[in-house]
């Protein structure tokens, strides 16, 4: 399987991104989506992409990074146009902490997606969205552009099932972290057993968010995303050949790239 979002060019793996990709490839996670939150995270992220055949990565600007400008938007373009480069993103909206401005995050969100639109006959791509605490309010604004709904993924999913609902119902994927593996997120389990098989994806986010009963390991890797996986076969009573050829399809059939098994 792959692990469809993770941030493997933060400074947490400096010197050991091989060892990294390593690990997950004994676990069963042969491949890596290193996902852009920056400008320069965007040429980082290619440039690990351009040097691993295991590793794809996304090109945009993260909404808590969205006050760090200027952004050069012709790098992100540039960067979108590789490949290499499986999606645009991560973008969206933020609201679980008072900064950056809900201003300057809709400016950052506006911008990313008129140039989606603007580049979509010759940079035809899905999006990655980060929504915290924002589905209310991203979804209709996702609603007046003119991508298909069914070309976005909301990655690091953390709502509730209304929440779910509102994302289904309007068209798009969802991925799951370990999130769904704490026992305080009881509201997210609920939620995860609404998807239709064929709307999810699996990730890790790392370094952050690393999955029961491994929750004390910092920083979390690509390797986690297997016992992710599998706790959420189990919560959806699905046998794991099942579940497992689900997410290596979706993923392959939403990003463009072959199944790594």
């Amino acid at each position: 399987m792959i692990d469809t979002h993770c941030h493997i060019t933060f400074d947490n793996y400096r010197g050991k991104v091989d060892e990294v990709l390593d690990n997950a490839s004994k676990a069963g996670v042969t491949g890596v989506i290193t996902v852009s939150t920056t400008t320069e995270s965007a040429l980082m992220c290619l440039a690990m992409a351009n040097e691993r055949p295991n590793v794809w990565c996304t090109s945009g600007i993260h909404p808590l990074h969205s006050d760090e400008g200027p952004h050069d938007w012709k790098v992100i373009r540039h960067v979108a146009a590789s490949p290499r480069c499986v999606a645009w993103g991560e973008m969206g909206l933020d609201n679980h902490y008072d900064e950056p401005p809900k201003s300057v995050q809709l400016e950052a969100l506006h911008t990313q997606l008129e140039l989606i639109e603007s580049t979509k006959n010759e940079i035809d791509k899905p999006v990655v969205l980060h929504c915290r605490e924002a589905f209310d309010e991203l979804i209709p604004i996702l609603r007046t552009t003119s991508i298909d709904p069914g070309k976005f993924v909301c990655h690091c999913f953390t709502g509730n099932p209304d929440d779910m609902r509102l994302l289904l119902d309007f068209g798009a994927m969802v991925s799951i972290t370990g999130v769904v593996t704490y026992k305080n997120t009881p509201e997210v389990r609920e939620a995860v057993k609404l998807a239709p098989l064929d709307r999810i994806m699996v990730e890790t986010d790392c370094p952050f968010l690393t999955p029961a009963p491994h929750r004390k390991i910092w920083p979390n890797e690509p390797k986690f995303a297997r016992v992710t996986a599998e706790f959420i076969a189990e919560l959806r009573g699905e046998p794991w050949d099942v579940f497992h050829n689900a997410i290596n399809a979706n993923t392959e059939r939403f990003y463009g790239i072959p199944s790594v098994r």
